[in-house]
């Protein structure tokens, strides 16, 4: 039996500069959590949050979406590694075990996976997960849950 506590929060960004505020409280949230989830339509603004995260968490490389290379590898200014999955491409489990994903997520390094869906059946036990909803065209709902 699996024993952790269900933490759940909700957050309401009015705009990038509001989702940009709501991060360091996201990533309090996160406490020892490596394998961070997130899940939303095409535009809600992942790879925005992503990079607000890796920026609040010092990364010093440039943040971009891995939609065709799968994953990219940043750091920060101390060293800490940080891996950014894209899965919105790929047809099946299979090819993201063939990039290895599942010993990035064993790492002990911060992962950050965006369309998680498309590989649940390989996904750890315990993650993070970030969800937005577009309430509107200038309204995300953030739901953020440990799991």
């Amino acid at each position: 039996m699996v024993n952790y506590q269900e933490v759940e929060e909700q957050f309401i960004a009015k705009d990038p500069q509001q989702l940009h505020n709501l991060v360091p409280n996201i990533i309090e949230l996160a406490s020892d959590h490596t394998v961070w989830l997130f899940q939303g339509d095409m535009g809600a603004g992942k790879t925005t949050l992503i990079k607000s995260i890796c920026k609040s968490m010092g990364v010093v490389d440039q943040v971009t979406s891995p939609t065709y290379s799968l994953v990219n590898e940043y750091r920060n200014s101390a060293g800490d590694v940080f891996y950014h999955f894209d899965f919105y491409r790929i047809n099946n489990v299979a090819e993201a075990l063939d990039i290895g994903c599942d010993e990035y997520f064993d790492s002990g390094n911060i992962c950050l996976i965006e369309w998680p869906e498309k590989i649940e059946s390989i996904l750890p036990d315990q993650y993070y997960s970030i969800k937005i909803k577009i309430v509107n065209h200038e309204n995300r709902l953030i739901t953020v849950q440990k799991e």
